[in-house]
């Protein structure tokens, strides 16, 4: 993509309305655009690093074995009373009436329709184990949505569901769900620590969130330091050994490390002195293992081998999508913008025209701009007629982790410069050179 051809409304100045960093800088990078109290557009910039979040959850789950299908955004009210919810759930819930006098509502999960789903379509337990997701957009009628998209109204989230014969295979679906998210969170850069936590309106009593370590987070939390260096890093899963799957859930949930709604005192003070950290934390994500609470609600039941019907265990699990994006730029900024990790960031590099106008400059970029697209990468090259000092403010906003700097002085002698964002360090170089760095990084992260 060219710069010049682009569209990206980026601020100057902070918000301010914009209360915390990943709010002002999604703002300020020309990602989001809010419509109503939070309630946001998606413009081109935020949509790209939405799509590759939602990119790497897809993979994840495919991994794991877990099936895509996609349910939609209203539900009808008949079936969560069938669940016993409909009264529950409160006034989060946007409850809508339609022209036919049916009572709808915007689902804000669907642990419902999917029990409707499976009920009407699998009667035997050779049907099983199932788990079925989607990716979805879901609405909360927060009493005072702020913090952008991180505590917004209308959200994205993957939420997925099991269905299993037996307890134990159950849960082998709970441990398979915190690898599989364990490894989706690595994938973006983020240490998100699975914490013991309360279930809430979802109900069971097995669930853990994942929380993901800042200073804005909106829950305290308790832990030992020690948990924040393990992890999965490039080892193989088998997501059917079940023994395999539970030992790493073991390795990851044996030390402490709880929210404050679960925090045990007495526990924590058995944790090293040197190791007891109390910090916030930003929930990305949480499953649950809740048995037989809704199939039993609802009539999902499955004839077993001798011949009689039991109802199926089942839990959810979700990931916030439209949340990490808020989370992942909180982990990763600094004063002058974003810092994207390379597994999630909506161009590979950016490529910066010092002297645009200059026809070896230009030349070079466009060599440069043309090379990597060949080998598989998506560059951004600002060939706006502008300074350069507004060139690389715009680039260390939207926060790009390479760039390749071209300006006719360097040329002279055959380089160019490329810049890590990260580090700022730079290093002078051919641009061929350039081209094969940033396709070894990019390597690493397809």
């Amino acid at each position: 993509m060219r710069l010049s051809r682009y569209f990206l409304p980026v601020l100057k100045e902070n918000p301010a309305e914009a209360q915390i960093v990943s709010h002002r800088f999604m703002l300020r990078a020309g990602m989001i655009k809010q419509q109503a109290a939070g309630i946001y557009s998606w413009l081109p910039l935020g949509l790209k690093v939405l799509r590759r979040v939602e990119r790497i959850v897809h993979e994840e789950q495919g991994r794991a074995g877990h099936i895509p299908l996609l349910m939609p955004t209203l539900q009808t009210a008949d079936l969560w009373r069938e669940s016993g919810r409909y009264d529950d759930y409160g006034e989060e819930m946007l409850r809508i009436t339609d022209r036919q006098k049916r009572e709808l509502l915007y689902g804000p999960t669907n642990e419902e329709m999917i029990t409707d789903i499976f009920r009407s379509s699998v009667s035997s337990y050779k049907d099983l184990p199932l788990t079925l997701y989607h990716i979805q957009w879901k609405f909360r009628d927060e009493m005072r949505p702020r913090f952008g998209v991180m505590r917004g109204r209308e959200f994205l989230m993957k939420d997925g569901y099991n269905f299993d014969l037996d307890r134990d295979a159950a849960l082998h679906a709970y441990n398979r769900h915190m690898v599989s998210y364990l490894r989706t969170y690595e994938r973006m850069g983020l240490t998100a620590i699975p914490m013991r936590a309360a279930s809430g309106p979802i109900g069971g009593d097995n669930t853990h969130e994942f929380l993901v370590l800042a200073s804005t987070g909106e829950s305290e939390v308790f832990y030992d330091s020690a948990v924040t260096d393990l992890k999965l890093g490039d080892r193989q899963v088998d997501y059917d050994d079940r023994e395999e799957v539970a030992a790493i859930c073991r390795e990851f949930t044996s030390l402490y490390a709880r929210t404050d709604e679960t925090h045990d005192a007495t526990a924590f003070e058995q944790v090293p002195e040197e190791r007891r950290r109390v910090a916030r934390g930003i929930e990305v994500g949480q499953i649950f293992y809740f048995g037989t609470k809704y199939s039993e609600a609802m009539g999902a039941t499955v004839a077993t081998a001798d011949g009689r019907k039991v109802p199926v265990e089942m839990g959810s699990h979700g990931i916030g999508v439209s949340r990490l994006l808020g989370a992942i730029i909180e982990a990763s900024h600094d004063d002058k913008g974003i810092i994207w990790p390379e597994g999630v960031t909506p161009f590979h590099a950016a490529i910066v025209n010092l002297k645009q106008g200059d026809s070896e400059a230009d030349a070079a970029c466009e060599a440069i701009y043309k090379g990597l697209q060949a080998r598989g990468l998506d560059p951004l090259y600002d060939d706006r007629d502008a300074r350069a000092g507004e060139k690389f403010a715009t680039t260390d906003l939207i926060g790009l982790p390479w760039r390749i700097t071209v300006g006719p002085r360097g040329l002279k002698t055959g380089v160019v410069e490329l810049t890590s964002r990260r580090t700022g360090e730079s290093e002078e170089m051919s641009p061929d050179a350039a081209i094969d760095r940033v396709a070894q990084i990019y390597a690493a992260h397809p």
